[in-house]
């Protein structure tokens, strides 16, 4: 293979890397939490509920968060986030899918207040 080739594939499988990993984070929730350490998450907003390992990740049911909050319609409501969250054998978060929502205060998706909240 000419040197030519060679460096035409490494450029092509470079950009390609770099769009898929621009591509994982799809939400501010991902854009937050991915590739962070899920004891850091854990320790922010609490242990998971339970767990199960799925080849060489682990998938960890999470709920947490739990608050009475005043909506942007005036009404009180008890909030709370529901996610799993599927971690590398390093303990790095590599996704995050939520589960179960409710509008926040300020805005559609309590998740996401509560977990990009700094």
């Amino acid at each position: 293979m000419s040197r030519r080739a060679i460096a035409s594939t490494a450029v092509f499988a470079l950009a390609l890397s770099a769009c898929t990993t621009a591509g994982i984070a799809s939400n501010p929730i991902e854009s937050r939490w991915v590739g962070h350490s899920a004891g850091e998450f854990f320790a922010k907003f609490s242990p998971p509920i339970s767990d199960s390992n799925e080849g060489s990740v682990t998938v960890y049911n999470w709920r947490g968060g739990y608050k009475r909050i005043k909506q942007q319609n005036g009404r009180t409501a008890s909030v709370s986030c529901s996610a799993k969250i599927t971690v590398s054998d390093n303990y790095t978060i590599r996704d995050i899918t939520i589960v179960s929502d409710r509008p926040g205060a300020n805005g559609p998706s309590y998740c996401t207040e509560l977990l990009t909240a700094n």
